[in-house]
């Protein structure tokens, strides 16, 4: 191959390693005419493109950014909104919680006024059935009485006055007369 190159050399054609200078020319002309049409046409779409893309995606960050800081803002707010609702419901648990103490005791003075009305009722009754009792078992004394001073005595104590005057006297003898003391007339 070295002798193919070396008799190619010697008879005058040109060498494919070195190029004629018209070529050169023309391809250094086609070259300026491409850099020169990129340049001016698609370069400056790129370039565009390019700061398109940058600002997006620096738009995009700014975007998230923001809200990012919103979200935070929110969160801070919803935090401060969940705070003001738990010490709220725990104002009106207390309220509810005095209120129903309230209501008891309430209902307990009530209760206990009811009781000490309905006591005080009961010992009336009580003392006016006592007093009643007693008025009935002086009549029934009384007569009893007048019937054994009547046999004792042997004359009929049939006036008013002289019967009322021996059952006092004899109730009489009986409430002086010590409780439990054995003895009988």
């Amino acid at each position: 191959m070295l002798s193919t190159l070396a008799l190619l050399a010697s008879e005058g054609e040109p060498s494919p390693l070195k190029p004629h200078t018209s070529e050169l020319i023309v391809g250094l002309v086609a070259f300026t005419l491409l850099f020169l049409f990129l340049r001016a046409k698609v370069f400056p779409m790129f370039e565009k493109a390019y700061a398109d893309r940058t600002s997006a995606i620096e738009g995009g960050i700014e975007r998230a950014e923001k809200a990012q800081a919103e979200a935070q803002a929110a969160l801070e707010q919803y935090r401060a909104q969940l705070a003001e609702a738990r010490n709220e419901a725990a104002r009106i648990r207390d309220e509810a919680r005095e209120q129903g103490k309230a209501i008891v005791d309430q209902l307990t003075a009530e209760a206990r006024e009811t009781a000490a009305r309905i006591t005080a009722r009961g010992e009336e009754q009580l003392v006016a059935e006592r007093q009643q009792v007693v008025t009935q078992l002086r009549g029934e004394i009384g007569r009893i009485a007048v019937e054994l001073a009547e046999r004792v005595v042997g004359e009929s104590l049939a006036d008013d006055e002289r019967q009322k005057r021996v059952v006092d006297r004899f109730l009489a003898e009986l409430e002086a007369a010590p409780a439990g003391s054995g003895e009988t007339r």
